[in-house]
């Protein structure tokens, strides 16, 4: 299976936070969209950043009480790591796992065009799973 297999399956909504945007108004987005990392983007098209949770936890302990009044694009994180449709499952864990990361933004021809999390892909490689025994199963009886 392959990226663009998954965003057939859930959808290739992305949601972004301008560099310049407050923080407070990031973390509010994540508590809204109940998702755990924002792409940062001025345009929607291209990637200047990801916002995470873990990005806002790791700041507060720097920034405290006045975390929420920075700009975004003081925390985000600006080495994005990416993947194409083309890329398999089997990378995304490899990628995830090497680069302990958690969203991937999906690109083609140089846009925006989905995010991948841990959480799509266990899904898959449970459904994977369930399917290959299922097939076991009945090959067997």
């Amino acid at each position: 299976m392959n990226v663009g297999s998954i965003l057939k399956t859930k959808g290739n909504v992305v949601v972004t936070v301008a560099p310049d945007e407050k923080v407070a108004v990031a973390a509010a987005k994540l508590k809204r969209e109940k998702i755990g990392a924002l792409i940062v983007s001025k345009d929607g098209i291209g990637v200047s950043g990801i916002l995470s949770e873990r990005d806002i936890a790791r700041a507060l302990a720097d920034h405290g009480a006045g975390l929420g009044e920075l700009a975004v694009g003081e925390l985000m994180t600006r080495k994005v790591i990416t993947c194409t449709p083309d890329d398999t499952v089997e990378n995304l864990m490899a990628t995830m796992t090497k680069h302990r990361i958690r969203h991937l933004p999906v690109m083609a021809r140089g846009a925006l065009c989905g995010v991948v999390s841990i959480g799509d892909v266990v899904k898959i490689r449970l459904e994977e799973f369930e399917h290959e025994a299922d097939s076991m199963r009945a090959y067997i009886a």
